[in-house]
């Protein structure tokens, strides 16, 4: 990913007073904040949506999915959020009427939770699963395209350590004019 300097890596203090999802929506709605696969897909119905972060979390790479990214035999990786003081966390928040899902925060006591692991180990990982929703490998690369998309000003130094690695591992995930003479 693109290194930017430290000013722009910080979000905001605070959103300007039109960002608050709270200023004008309906009291009886609840926002789902999406910062793994619901930035690109999300699977409910939703009114409104919109891109920003959450203060005191960390993305991590700690969860094991046995399902949608991996296997019972090879549970993918997906991200999951980690308490952390000074984390930000982009993503984003869907306007919804009732209660519709659940964020978990990173714990052992969770399912499949996989907990930390070298960058280059999660990768390893990562290309090698896949489940119904397709291979580990679009999960990565899909958040790491949002981050850049929607988020260019953010720093994701986990997310980014994994994309890192996975590029020394993928010869064509990163060409070089050796590896395009192989094509």
């Amino acid at each position: 990913m693109k290194q930017e300097s430290a000013a722009q890596n910080t979000p905001p203090a605070s959103p300007p007073p039109s960002q608050h999802p709270q200023d004008d929506c309906d009291p009886q709605a609840l926002w789902i904040f999406g910062y793994g696969s619901l930035v690109w897909r999300p699977d409910f119905a939703y009114s409104d949506s919109r891109v920003g972060f959450v203060r005191g979390y960390s993305r991590r790479f700690w969860q094991g999915d046995t399902f949608h990214r991996g296997s019972d035999k090879m549970p993918g990786r997906v991200v999951t959020l980690l308490e952390d003081r000074e984390g930000c966390t982009w993503g984003v928040a869907y306007q919804v009427q009732g209660e519709q899902a659940l964020a978990y925060v990173a714990t052992p006591q969770n399912p499949g939770y996989l907990g930390p692991a070298p960058e280059e180990a999660i990768a390893t990982q990562i290309l090698a699963c896949r489940g119904f929703s397709g291979h580990n490998l679009e999960y990565l690369l899909r958040l790491a395209d949002f981050m850049q998309l929607c988020g260019p000003q953010a720093q994701d130094e986990h997310l980014a350590a994994i994309v890192d690695a996975v590029g020394t591992m993928l010869p064509c995930f990163c060409p070089t004019e050796q590896a395009l003479a192989l094509v």
